[in-house]
């Protein structure tokens, strides 16, 4: 049997979900911790990779663990090394966030999770190890990315209007957008299907519902399209 020379450091995931509500909010899934170290403290979701799964298949398995939340779009984000972010012993976490929308999915905590619930990003609670840093990085980039590759549409629901598209980019950018200009550009791009519907039980005027063109768009990006808001 192979001996190592050298100690090996734990070896955690962490996934942060972020979600939008009926109201166009932009929240971020928590668990309160239900054992040590930092019991009852907010965390990110996550824990310890087995022997015999992969870092993405360990990943879910938490998010389903301690949430309930499955089949959702996952994507790594950065590994943490700092040599004191775990109390216990030397650990090293692979971050990953998700994006998915609040409406169609459901929540509940289970394993060593006390609570799960979504927070809006402006009431963020102090957060266990180094989650603090793991949030803000991850804020950081989905920010960066969702201007030139199309993940907002994992937050919204299936059908959606041009309406609830802008107030997602406006959200997540935190900034307001012409709306004359972003219909525009949205539209050139080709990437929305017309459903032949509109909202429904609205006291303004029914606005049309989309659909996003997946597999146009990746049809698309092979031959150079360049996704940019």
């Amino acid at each position: 049997m192979h001996t190592y020379e050298y100690p090996r450091p734990a070896l955690t995931v962490d996934c942060i979900v972020f979600g939008l509500d009926a109201q166009q909010e932009l929240k971020v899934m928590l668990i309160q911790r239900d054992i040590p170290p930092f019991q009852g403290q907010w965390a990110i979701p996550g824990g310890f990779v087995r022997i015999d799964e992969t870092l993405e298949a360990a990943a879910l398995r938490e998010l389903r663990e301690e949430t309930g939340i499955y089949d959702v779009y996952l994507e790594q984000l950065y590994t943490f090394g700092d040599l004191a972010r775990d109390p216990r012993d030397r650990t090293v976490t692979v971050a990953y966030y998700a994006l998915i929308n609040l409406v169609e999915q459901k929540i509940k905590a289970s394993t060593d999770a006390r609570d799960a619930s979504w927070f809006p990003l402006s009431k963020i609670p102090k957060l266990a190890f180094d989650h603090d840093k793991i949030l803000k990085t991850a804020i950081a980039r989905l920010r960066g990315k969702i201007r030139y590759e199309p993940i907002g549409f994992e937050l919204l629901a299936t059908k959606f209007t041009l309406s609830q598209l802008q107030k997602l980019y406006e959200t997540v950018l935190d900034h307001p957008l012409d709306k004359r200009n972003f219909r525009k550009k949205i539209l050139s791009m080709e990437l929305l299907i017309d459903s032949g519907e509109v909202e429904q039980g609205v006291s303004h005027r029914a606005a049309k519902l989309y659909q996003f063109d997946e597999s146009k768009y990746l049809q698309l990006k092979q031959n150079g399209f360049n996704f940019e808001i």
